[in-house]
Order: C-alpha cells, then sequence, then structure tokens
C-alpha cells in the first residue's frame, strides 16, 4: 500500500485529535475500549491482525506498546510508522518524546534507529563494498552512495583519512534516480567487477568500468533496502547505533559523532 502514512494524514485533518464521546481523549482510550483483563501484548498482536484504513487492511510488520498507557506504536511493512489507541480507530502521525530529567528524548527516532541498525545488519559485509585501512577499525559506517553525487565525491576523497583515523567505510548502492539510470548500471558494474573498492573509487572519478552490469549483484536489493531505511538522498551515512546522517559530513565532525575524538 503505497504512500501509507501521507493517505492515514490526509484522512485525519479534521479529526486527528477527537475521540468518541463515551470516552476520555485517546490518549488514556485503552481503559473504555477493552476489558481490563485484557494484556498490552494481546492488544498488540489483535492491532496488526485488524488493523484497517478506508475498509482495507494495513500491510503491519509489528505492533509494539509505549510507555504510554493505551498508546501502540504501529511500524508498516514499508517502515513507515505511527501511534494507533487499541481499537485502532485513532492514529496519531509524529514523534513520541519523553519528558526526561535531562531534556526531551526522542524515543520515535531511538526506536527508528535501533530498525535500521537491524535491517542493515541483514544486509552480509560480502555485499558491501569495504574501505578499511590496514588497522582494525574502531567504528563502521555504512554509506550509501551513487557515483553520479558530487557530495558522494568529496565524501570518498576523505575516505582514506577515515580509515587512518579507524574508521571503516561500508559503501551500500543507492541509485537515485531508480534502477533504470546510468548511476544503477555503474554501481552494478563496481559489484561485478574483480576488485570492488578499485571500481568504487574509478566510479567517483568519472572513469569508464570495464566490467559487465550483468553478474548476480545487490545493487537493486540495497536500493530498496535504502528506501526502506529511509534514505532519500546521498551520501547518507549510518552510524554503529542505526542514526542517519544525510549528505556530507567532514571527518573531524565524523569523529565527534562516533566519540572517537578522545581515542
Amino acid at each position: 500500500m503505497p504512500n501509507t502514512i501521507r493517505e492515514v494524514e490526509d484522512t485525519m485533518h479534521q479529526r486527528m485529535f477527537l475521540v468518541a464521546k463515551s470516552c476520555v481523549p485517546w490518549l488514556a482510550l485503552a481503559g473504555c475500549l477493552l476489558p481490563a483483563v485484557a494484556s498490552a501484548d494481546a492488544v498488540s498482536e489483535r492491532l496488526a491482525e485488524t488493523l484497517q484504513v478506508n475498509g482495507q487492511p494495513m500491510p503491519v510488520e509489528q505492533v509494539n506498546t509505549t510507555p504510554m498507557d493505551g498508546v501502540y506504536h504501529v511500524i508498516l511493512e514499508s517502515g513507515e510508522s505511527f501511534y494507533s489507541n487499541a481499537d485502532g480507530s485513532h492514529f496519531l502521525v509524529g514523534d513520541l518524546y519523553q519528558n526526561a530529567d535531562n531534556g526531551l528524548v526522542n524515543l520515535t527516532e531511538q526506536a527508528r534507529n535501533q530498525e535500521r541498525a537491524a535491517a542493515l545488519a541483514s544486509m552480509p559485509t560480502g555485499d558491501r563494498v569495504v574501505f578499511q585501512g590496514v588497522e582494525v577499525p574502531k567504528a563502521t559506517v555504512i554509506v550509501f552512495t551513487d557515483p553520479t553525487c558530487p557530495y558522494c565525491e568529496r565524501l570518498h576523497e576523505t575516505v582514506p583519512e577515515l580509515n587512518e583515523r579507524g574508521i571503516a567505510v561500508h559503501y551500500m548502492a543507492f541509485p537515485r534516480a531508480g534502477m533504470g539510470s546510468g548511476a544503477a548500471t555503474t554501481l552494478e558494474q563496481v559489484w561485478c567487477s574483480d576488485n570492488r573498492s578499485e571500481a568504487m573509487t574509478q566510479a567517483k572519478q568519472g572513469q569508464t568500468l570495464a566490467a559487465s552490469a550483468n553478474c548476480d549483484n545487490p545493487v537493486a536489493d540495497q536500493y530498496e533496502l535504502g528506501k526502506v531505511v529511509g534514505v532519500q538522498g546521498t551520501p547518507a551515512i549510518v552510524l554503529p547505533d542505526g542514526q542517519m546522517v544525510p549528505g556530507f559530513v567532514p571527518p573531524d565532525r565524523l569523529v565527534s559523532m562516533l566519540g572517537l575524538e578522545d581515542e
């Protein structure tokens, strides 16, 4: 179901914060919608099985509880997410924050990062183009890249310095114009090359690659994975905790973000 969240938002504009008159506001609906004996896990399972919009079942991947009673975090197969009350009659699209002693904590972003890290871990290291250096890395970042992207080229020029400072760079493919583009063909050539790292550098320099693009390669899978985890442009840098940093990041700043400045 494409663009599900946008459809939900459009549907809810007039009644996002309204609730049935027989109940209290939706953030506390659990008590009036379900028997007291119903467990949160049972509610999550039922929502995952029955949630609908406009009479159509939603492609739910999972439903999780949240620290707020009666509020459930719904994650769709597309990677989109929103919040629902216990019976799925009201949705809230946005981020959930904890008002902690040390300030606001974005719980939605934390969950999103964890999901992203788990999804990327499913892509084997052998299916990436790896620049590591000679030492055991202190940290590894995953970078979704496109050889036609000027800022990707700029980032690639800093890779030797990153390697020297203990940061391994694992490239994944993300042709911005889609799988029918010239960038997709070039990336397939990179993955089909005998020396992928050398071919990646050549591609970033605008050189013509000799390898065929017809081998069994993960470019299309990585492109789809990138869309699922929220990549909207390149370069997209994913830190070890799953946090995504869009665009070019200078080495000093990346070292600081990874907490390596004192090592």
